[in-house]
């Protein structure tokens, strides 16, 4: 009998993968793309943007340090070359039944917190419960998990409300595991720690660095732990090489990237198109000091960044006032204007990716829409999804001049308006009760200032005025998470296996959620059946044709204004790193796996 039973056992798997098989088995020293032999050692210094007044990763509360995920581990860990896939770091292996109603870990017996003290089934289940508690998003992805209980010595198994959801033992696997007897315990003061609250006290962790220093607000400087645990793993082998992390703050870009010119700031992601093309020309750039790359194109899916409407708000409620509001924005002159023609538009919320709604629908995409074919536009079935195109309708030289919008596009945006109930009245939109159409653009960087400058002049032709709030990262986080904005600009990155994330995205559940990422304010239940359609997809054949249909439904309502992306990344540092020859394909991995390079250091202090 107890053979039988073990036959029975569900497997133990070293790695999970959504797309087909892990590229790497079970006796794996190493991933292809680190060096395993590169030299510790050195120092980098970065920025970030802000403040911060929140040590505690449980609660969202507060303003968190930046790099806080340094020092702790989670159950698995993500390649940084296959979509989808993940191996076994604090677990030692994942198994579960065939329906998926449960996975189980586990957890290697080295693995231990910076104390000494080992990492215990009690401790990855105290972790799933009090980030569900303390934050609302978290609560979201993990809304299936229903219980989690001790199963064995070394041993936890998470128990779902659902079957088949192939998505959620991988998703577990994402778990950063916090320590129990810390966050239970006292401080040094003898005051008992509330995992709720923000904190300044430097927390217990397990991962391969612990906080040095901190300068409340200032900065941040952690160290990489010696004697760290996971250092030997195939999972870690060539990563974190760097002796010294450090976090400066900045209020934003623009003195950030000064201190990098002047070597205050050894590694610098460019966001701005104009300062990629105008910036870069200062002296140690010049001497070959500094190195400037943007020849590393990801391959990942493209992120949908757009202007988001804050559709909670009655005068963004109507469709038709959302894809007026595309009408009048001129993409194209932007390109070569403002941005030096390094971007292209974003067309899709999967874009670069198979789920790419492209075409009419047809095959099991279509059954699917059937099914939610009352509930969605009628467009959706009959016309692929554009963005507006602002044809050059007219002869002289300022046919394409700053916010200028084409004859065609302002009288379909007019007549969509009036159809809204928002006439032209003296110049300005206005709707029955006389209440004119503002929009206010919250802004957190003062570099896009000139973005949505640019905007607001097509707005204008159509009636509407604007205004810029710029405020710091405290505030602006705190209207974001109440919701208090009339349009941002904003971001959603997706995976190639989309599942339960979709819920915070654009679910119903979440418009009302404090501080969830359904910005925009989306209730809608044809969206909230496809994203079910999505998380139980049976196959991949139905998560594809899901995601497609979702990707169609959200285009043809028209909830956000899409902005562009660029394909290469724009990355610049001082010459004393080096990368491993063949680079991770998802991610340029600064600090996972690059080093310092001995000689490049002393011949640039040398240089000095």
């Amino acid at each position: 009998m107890r053979g039988q039973a073990q036959d029975d056992a569900p497997k133990r798997h070293h790695a999970l993968s959504l797309i087909g098989a892990p590229k790497y088995g079970p006796g794996f020293e190493h991933f292809d793309y680190v060096n395993p032999n590169a030299p510790k050692g050195g120092a980098v210094r970065l920025w970030d943007q802000g403040s911060f007044d929140n040590l505690n990763p449980i609660p969202r509360k507060g303003e968190a340090a930046p790099g806080l995920g340094l020092i702790y581990d989670t159950l698995m860990e993500s390649s940084l070359d296959e979509p989808s896939t993940e191996y076994g770091l604090i677990a030692e292996w994942v198994s579960y039944p065939e329906d998926r109603s449960s996975v189980t870990f586990g957890l290697r017996e080295a693995a231990r917190w910076h104390d000494g003290k080992p990492i215990t089934p009690e401790d990855v289940i105290f972790s799933m419960d009090i980030q569900k508690q303390g934050r609302e998003n978290f609560a979201q992805y993990y809304k299936n998990v229903v219980r989690a209980e001790k199963t064995g010595e070394r041993e936890v198994t998470f128990y779902f409300d659902v079957k088949d959801n192939k998505e959620l033992p991988l998703i577990v696997g994402q778990l950063m595991v916090l320590p129990k007897h810390y966050w239970t315990g006292t401080d040094k003061d003898g005051n008992a720690r509330d995992p709720m609250r923000t904190s300044l006290e430097i927390p217990l962790g397990s991962g391969p660095y612990r906080i040095r220093s901190i300068s409340p607000g200032s900065s941040i400087t952690y160290e990489r732990v010696e004697d760290y645990w996971a250092k030997d793993l195939p999972v870690r082998r060539g990563y974190y090489n760097f002796d010294v992390i450090s976090y400066q703050m900045y209020r934003d870009s623009t003195p950030a990237f000064e201190a990098f010119k002047k070597g205050d700031i050894d590694f610098f992601e460019e966001s701005s198109a104009k300062n990629w093309a105008t910036a870069y020309d200062f002296p140690a750039l010049r001497d070959g000091r500094v190195v400037k790359r943007d020849d590393i194109e990801l391959q990942l899916p493209r992120p949908m960044q757009a202007f988001l409407p804050n559709i909670r708000r009655a005068k963004f409620a109507d469709a038709r006032v959302r894809r007026a509001l595309n009408l009048v924005f001129n993409f194209d002159w932007a390109n070569r204007n403002l941005f030096f023609g390094q971007y292209r538009r974003t067309a899709s919320f999967f874009g670069g990716t198979e789920m790419e709604a492209k075409g009419l629908p047809e095959g099991l995409e279509l059954q699917i829409l059937e099914e939610v074919r009352p509930l969605v536009p009628a467009e959706v079935f009959t016309t692929a999804y554009t963005n507006p195109i602002q044809g050059d309708d007219r002869a002289d030289a300022t046919a394409q001049a700053e916010g200028y919008v084409s004859r065609e596009n302002l009288r379909l945006a007019t007549q969509l308006m009036r159809e809204a109930g928002w006439t032209v009245q003296g110049g300005v939109l206005r709707n029955a009760a006389g209440e004119p159409f503002t929009i206010e653009f919250l802004v957190v960087q003062p570099a896009f200032e000139r973005i949505v400058n640019y905007y607001s002049k097509g707005l204008k032709r159509l009636g509407i005025e604007t205004s810029i709030r710029l405020v710091d990262s405290s505030q602006y986080q705190n209207r974001i998470d109440e919701y208090n904005f009339d349009m941002i600009t904003g971001g959603f990155r997706q995976s190639e296996s989309p599942g339960n994330e979709q819920r915070f995205y654009w679910g119903s559940e979440a418009a009302d959620r404090r501080g969830s990422r359904n910005l925009i304010g989306i209730k809608n239940p044809a969206v909230d059946k496809l994203i079910d359609r999505i998380i139980f997809a049976k196959s991949r054949e139905e998560l594809v044709a899901a995601a497609r249909a979702l990707d169609r439904v959200l285009l043809w309502n028209h909830y956000v204004i899409p902005q562009w992306y660029t394909p290469n990344e724009r990355i610049a540092y001082w010459d004393r790193y080096a990368s491993p020859a063949t680079m991770p394909s998802r991610a340029v991995g600064f600090l996972q796996v690059w080093w310092q390079d001995p000689e490049k250091a002393q011949k640039l202090q040398a240089s000095r």
